[in-house]
């Protein structure tokens, strides 16, 4: 599966497969869709887990930027500044 898979489109394969195991007699088969159903849930959160991750660096980035006086070609710098001051609250 595509490490950078859209969340819609997991969501999609989840309504999908869920739709499909509960027409399913097969136990087999039921516990293989439910437990594909349950991994694509698991990838899901973490999509969605990283994308909340990114959109905090980036807020928190332009706002380092924009206390610094808006200077041109410092990009990274905030990016990586936002990075570790999220990673250390994070640890705490």
């Amino acid at each position: 599966m595509d490490q950078n898979e859209d969340p819609r489109e997991l969501e999609r394969k989840i309504e999908q497969a869920t739709r499909i195991a509960s027409r399913v007699t097969d136990q087999t088969t039921y516990q293989r869709l439910t437990a594909w159903v349950e991994e694509l849930r698991q990838k899901l959160r973490q999509r969605l887990a990283a994308r909340r991750t990114k959109e905090e660096i980036r807020a928190r980035a332009h706002e380092l930027w924009v206390q610094q006086g808006r200077p041109v070609g410092r990009d990274l710098e905030f990016w990586l500044q936002a990075e570790s001051e999220l990673r250390e609250r994070g640890s705490e």
